[in-house]
């Protein structure tokens, strides 16, 4: 039986992922290569500072179905998020961070279960974070607050892995969080205001075996809220 998903863009968003690039590239090609006949790579270089843009390069010419977006200076997850987003071009999108700390095979869950309930996003939800303590209560305190605020009621925001359809980002207002972490929220939330059919999924998370996240640092943190309180004051 024919799948309904039959063309898909992925795109990874990369800050300094040199030691990680390289797998993750490998996984995700090899397994789309698996589950969709027509697809598209999109690596994002948010301004990274090692080999990370050498390395997107590298694939960019190896491969006529991988291309690469450079921003310079580094702009933010946000940013290399919308960037990604706003450059793909197949009726459904995916994406997952570029650290390794996801498995791209796991693609062929969510195309399933978005065929079985007719789902506009599947979105991940961690089985099992590799996270510190601290990082995990931050995670929780920060969902409260969005529950709070906006009504949006899933098991994880900011989960790295998701499954979307290109309609969804059509008929939203375009997203704004750049240098915050809100991009995640702000999307969903805009989403579900927009009637939109929200499915979850668990996925499996492995540690990070090299380079450092930049979710917890502080002017992350701090405009994360900002941009957050400044989405809750325009939609009140």
């Amino acid at each position: 039986m024919s799948r309904q998903i039959e063309k898909l863009s992925v795109f990874l968003p990369a800050y300094n992922e040199e030691a990680s690039l390289d797998k993750t590239v490998k996984n995700v090609v090899e397994n789309l290569k698996k589950n969709v006949p027509v697809w598209e790579l999109i690596i994002v270089n948010d301004g990274s500072k090692d080999k990370t843009g050498e390395i997107a390069d590298r694939w960019k010419k190896k491969d006529k179905h991988i291309s690469v977006i450079h921003h310079y200076p580094n702009r933010g997850y946000g940013a290399a998020l919308k960037s990604g987003l706003y450059a793909c071009k197949y009726p459904w999108i995916s994406f997952i961070d570029s650290d390794g700390q996801f498995d791209f095979s796991e693609i062929n869950r969510f195309i399933d279960i978005q065929e079985r309930t007719d789902a506009d996003l599947v979105i991940g939800y961690y089985l099992s974070r590799k996270v510190s303590f601290s990082r995990k209560l931050n995670t929780f305190a920060w969902q409260v607050l969005v529950r709070l605020l906006f009504g949006l009621n899933v098991r994880d925001i900011d989960c790295g892995f998701k499954l979307i359809s290109k309609k969804v980002l059509e008929k939203i207002e375009p997203l704004q969080s750049e240098r915050g972490a809100f991009i995640s929220s702000e999307f969903l939330i805009k989403a579900k205001k927009a009637g939109f059919k929200i499915v979850e999924i668990g996925v499996n998370h492995y540690p990070r075996k090299q380079g450092e996240g930049t979710g917890a640092n502080l002017d992350v943190i701090i405009q994360s809220f900002v941009d957050l309180f400044k989405l809750w004051y325009k939609l009140k």
